[in-house]
């Protein structure tokens, strides 16, 4: 777990995690239970986490796209749209940001 904190694309890694945890609970936990239940409760708590952590994620992406001089079309875009995917960031994660972090 430590290797995630020690380089850039490995807290990239992490908040990619992260913020595909926060939109999987948004979106089939705490949406569902808004509209079927009549209780917004969850929605008004977890909503405000996961637009930090989207806004972080994305933030993030720009400056180790920079860092690591990564192609927008080739890398840059692919991590950025799939913060928007439900499953994307894990995708992501599995088919290009472990191949590019060096402790992955």
């Amino acid at each position: 777990m430590k290797h995630y904190f020690v380089t850039s694309v490995g807290r990239l890694r992490l908040l990619a995690f992260m913020e595909g945890i926060s939109l999987l609970v948004l979106v089939f936990v705490a949406v569902p239970m808004k509209h079927f239940f009549d209780n917004p409760v969850l929605v008004k708590a977890i909503g405000p986490v996961h637009g930090a952590l989207f806004l972080l994620f994305i933030f993030n992406t720009l400056r180790v796209g920079v860092e690591e001089g990564w192609k927008f079309r080739a890398t840059t875009w692919k991590v950025l749209l799939a913060c928007i995917v439900p499953f994307g960031t894990f995708y992501i994660d599995y088919s290009i940001l472990r191949r590019i972090d060096p402790r992955g």
